[in-house]
């Protein structure tokens, strides 16, 4: 390797004899002038320069840099410090966000998928839950039938409104962080769903039921995780929709796959009945023991590899436990460098377009001029005292929750009482007393329950992916929230007026698909709004986590209490012939909702606060 040696009399110039590094002062440490004049001297800084004291490796030549060239922060991203983090230089128009613009789309994947299997569960339940609690006791009638579904319904929401704060907590805390929780989580949901499967009474499926709920807070970590994934507002609207569009795909698929995987035996007899191709001389036994254990299974194991993407592929996102090492993340980048089998070289230093600054690719390591040593050690989060739990909540915070709870109540009511609004009898026709006196359902048998329930899905997957991202980007979080939730108390007030239309096919399925679009169009809104305007509340990232436990505790209370209150309120309408009652009132009550909603403002987030952390790390 060449010497390297000071030259004074180039001081101004990179000439073709030699390459000049000023003296640069770096925390208190002075660089001396640096000349390479001969070959064997630009060879050699073709392989090594001078970093903080430290030899490191490089395959292309350092650029010249001037006194007055300051090095970039600790948080900045020294590759590019002409662009900013959109990849573009300043003066440019900002690029539209679209789907594909969407930073960490690899974290926002693994999240996506965690979060399907949870509807996919429940709206698979759904399907056969009557029918698996008659198979426990065939002597009991259909009215303890159901009220046996509701209290399995009601238990899972139940302990999850008694314990989510609880979780939330938890993932705040340094030394249990975002990912352990969400992993725990789904751990439970699998063994739940496993137990209930496999269940032979109904106080069996009613603790394997309650368990789940118990250990489920997936949905407030999500929420936690991707708002720290997702820092920017701008990407929120699309970055926070995925949790209710996995909710529209489970509608869809998960009663598909509950029903036609329930009973095997009975359902597919050609192929696990007796003298089948699985089932032998007597057919498969255990599916003949538990009929209703396959859908469970399918559910589980679905289940069970969001455990292991989770576990190999997503960072902890917690300020203080991401220092943490992650074992599992660890096995899962060895993974992933074994599976593509790429040989393992040096790549060439990139410069910068005006010499600012040098880059590598990540496989080799960053290099740039001496920095500090705050750069060469992962950056440690400062002492910061978590606040009490009567510090959180402020007066926003909480009219927030309060339009948090009252949209699930009336949302997840509306679920509860179409599904039994649709098969309840039609009532005669000389039954009808003036406008508003009239009693019965529209009748459907239940394969027609389950094309109206895949029509809500239909319906509002596309409104979540092409309209929604580009109508909330235009008005805003709260503006659209305010705008299209009157559509709720709208479709509300014509459902139950759906019973005294023609019974003519024609009429009553596009009339049943307008009153249901009104719901959907307006929970497609509201429902991410709400996501985002809690996450916003939020300033203090050390209580990110408390609060949107906070969140999901309110809203599994009003997901108990409104399919309970519901119901109730709809078996008293039959029963009296003003079936129309219960979802007038239910309209008052999202009216209410909306109302609320001109209390609030939209807060900044969490965004302020990394960028003040980012100055003052710069200054």
């Amino acid at each position: 390797m060449g010497p390297l040696s000071p030259h004074p009399d180039q001081s101004r110039d990179a000439g073709a004899n030699g390459i000049r590094l000023p003296p640069q002062h770096v925390d208190g440490i002075d660089t001396p002038h640096t000349d390479l004049s001969s070959d064997s001297d630009r060879e050699s800084i073709d392989t090594v320069v001078n970093h903080s004291g430290s030899l490191r490796r490089t395959l292309a030549s350092a650029p010249l840099i001037t006194r007055h060239q300051r090095f970039p922060s600790v948080d900045e991203d020294i590759s590019d410090n002409d662009h900013n983090e959109e990849g573009r230089h300043d003066g440019e128009p900002e690029k539209p966000v679209t789907w594909n613009s969407l930073p960490k789309k690899g974290q926002l994947t693994i999240l996506t998928f965690a979060r399907l299997s949870e509807p996919l569960t429940q709206t698979s339940l759904q399907a056969y839950m009557f029918y698996q609690l008659k198979s426990f006791d065939p002597s009991l009638p259909d009215s303890t039938i159901s009220a046996q579904a509701g209290i399995l319904q009601g238990s899972f929401t139940a302990a999850q409104f008694l314990t989510a704060i609880f979780w939330g907590r938890l993932a705040d805390a340094p030394w249990m962080g975002r990912k352990r929780v969400l992993l725990i989580g789904l751990l439970g949901t699998c063994i739940s769903c496993l137990g209930f499967g496999f269940s032979r009474s109904f106080m069996a499926a009613a603790v394997f039921r309650t368990l789940g709920g118990v250990l489920n807070s997936n949905v407030g970590v999500m929420r936690t995780l991707i708002a720290e994934i997702i820092v920017e507002k701008k990407y929120q609207s699309r970055a926070f929709l995925l949790l209710p569009m996995c909710f529209n795909i489970g509608v869809i698929i998960g009663p598909i796959l509950g029903g036609s995987l329930a009973d095997p035996v009975n359902s597919f007899p050609s192929l696990f009945g007796p003298g089948s191709v699985f089932g032998g001389k007597e057919g498969v036994w255990w599916m003949q023991h538990w009929p209703y254990a396959l859908p469970n299974i399918l559910s589980a194991i679905f289940i069970f590899l969001s455990v292991i993407a989770v576990f190999l592929g997503l960072d902890e996102t917690h300020e203080t436990a991401q220092y943490r090492s992650d074992w599992g993340r660890k096995l899962g980048k060895r993974i992933s460098r074994a599976l593509s089998r790429r040989p393992r070289h040096y790549r060439p230093l990139t410069r910068a377009g005006d010499d600012d600054s040098l880059y590598m690719d990540g496989s080799v390591g960053t290099l740039s001029v001496p920095s500090s040593p705050a750069r060469s050690r992962a950056p440690q989060p400062r002492p910061h005292k978590r606040p009490g739990f009567r510090q959180i909540f402020s007066r926003n915070i909480l009219l927030t929750l309060l339009a948090h709870f009252l949209l699930a109540f009336h949302t997840s009511a509306f679920n509860a009482m179409t599904f039994v609004f649709l098969p309840a009898p039609r009532a005669p026709e000389d039954s009808r007393q003036g406008f508003f006196h009239f009693g019965g359902g529209l009748g459907l048998p239940s394969a027609r329950v389950g094309l109206a329930t895949a029509i809500i899905g239909f319906i509002g997957l596309p409104l979540q992916i092409l309209l929604y991202p580009h109508i909330q980007t235009k008005l805003g979080t709260l503006t659209s929230f305010r705008i299209f939730l009157p559509f709720s108390p709208l479709s509300y007030i014509l459902m139950p007026f759906l019973v005294i239309l023609p019974r003519i096919p024609w009429i009553v399925w596009p009339s049943f698909t307008l009153v249901v679009s009104l719901q959907v169009i307006s929970r497609t809104f509201a429902l991410p709004a709400a996501i985002i305007l809690v996450n916003n509340c939020v300033t203090d990232p050390s209580i990110l986590g408390t609060v949107h436990g906070v969140a999901q505790s309110i809203s599994s209370g009003a997901r108990t209490l409104g399919p309970l209150l519901g119901g109730w309120g709809l078996g008293l309408g039959l029963a009296n012939n003003m079936v129309g009652g219960v979802w007038w009132a239910l309209a008052a009550e999202s009216l209410i909702g909306w109302f609320a909603l001109w209390t609030i403002y939209e807060g900044k987030g969490i965004e302020r606060a990394k960028n003040q952390t980012d100055d003052e790390v710069e200054d």
